[in-house]
């Protein structure tokens, strides 16, 4: 990592007690715009965000990234099989936490949400979510895999019918670096996610089963989603699907070619690579529009 880059390390605990580990990147304007959290992606460190965020500040948004309970910095057990999260906890416990914690660091009252996948999915389950202004959606959607684009439909189908299952059934986690889908995750976020994305509505098949309580309909901030051409998962069937449960928020949805952009492949990660750095000034300009 680059050592011009200044942040604090920072730890926060959950509701539930549970140490979370984050990374704060205070503005270079005091006078900047909204605190900006940002929510990562399933199985992504908070280091992967790093140059985003370094970016972010020096235009005067203060950002605190930090790693969901059984990933990275975040991950308190011996081995990640031995991690009891959910992923409900992620959107249930550990971002309502960071969200406080920003909050009270900067002296404000809301905070600009950038959720990365399952980062934007979750706000619906934030108890706090009246703190959030604003929420930026990068590659958000549902994760139904029978909206997936083929050919990498068939691996998701493999990934959450076949290998997670057996994976936690045989090892008791879910191996997901060596195949390039992200850190290895914990057995109980294995098993939630993989049921999810094979049934249709995605995380909304287990309102008021497993999960007991969410607040999508509630949902009242604005929402821009960022949705490049190439990505495979979030396809135009998977967005729809996820903006109808929250019906009064207002939402406008930003097409992003990588060829207009003149930038490598987008997908459903690389738009928070130092490489993809075309697409961050657009993300910019909608936080800026959110200060007038």
């Amino acid at each position: 990592m680059d050592e011009t880059i200044n942040f604090e390390t920072v730890r926060f605990p959950a509701a539930d007690g549970f140490m979370l580990s984050g990374s704060y990147f205070p503005s270079s304007d005091p006078g900047g715009g909204r605190p900006v959290l940002i929510c990562p992606a399933t199985g992504v460190r908070q280091s992967f965000y790093y140059a985003f965020s370094h970016w972010l500040s020096e235009e005067g948004y203060s950002v605190l990234v930090f790693d969901y309970r059984g990933v990275g910095s975040s991950l308190a057990e011996s081995h990640v099989k031995k991690s009891k999260a959910r992923k409900q906890d992620w959107g249930e416990l550990d971002m309502p936490a960071a969200l406080e914690w920003l909050l009270s660091k900067t002296g404000t009252d809301q905070a600009i949400l950038i959720g990365h996948s399952a980062g934007a999915q979750l706000v619906g389950l934030m108890p706090n979510h009246e703190s959030i202004s604003h929420l930026v959606a990068v590659s958000a959607s549902s994760g139904y895999v029978g909206n997936i684009k083929y050919p990498t439909r068939l691996a998701a189908l493999f990934f959450t019918f076949v290998y997670i299952p057996l994976a936690v059934r045989c090892l008791g986690y879910a191996p997901a670096k060596w195949i390039g889908w992200g850190e290895d995750l914990p057995p109980m976020v294995s098993l939630q996610w993989a049921r999810w994305c094979r049934t249709p509505g995605y995380l909304e098949s287990d309102f008021g089963e497993g999960v007991e309580h969410d607040y999508y309909k509630k949902l009242t901030c604005s929402i821009t989603l960022f949705s490049a051409d190439d990505d495979p998962l979030a396809t135009k069937d998977n967005i729809r699907d996820w903006l109808r449960l929250m019906p009064l928020t207002a939402k406008e949805i930003v097409p992003l070619s990588p060829g207009a952009l003149g930038c490598g492949p987008i997908g459903h990660v690389n738009m928070f690579r130092p490489s993809r750095r075309k697409v961050w000034p657009l993300i910019l300009n909608d936080l800026q529009v959110q200060r007038l």
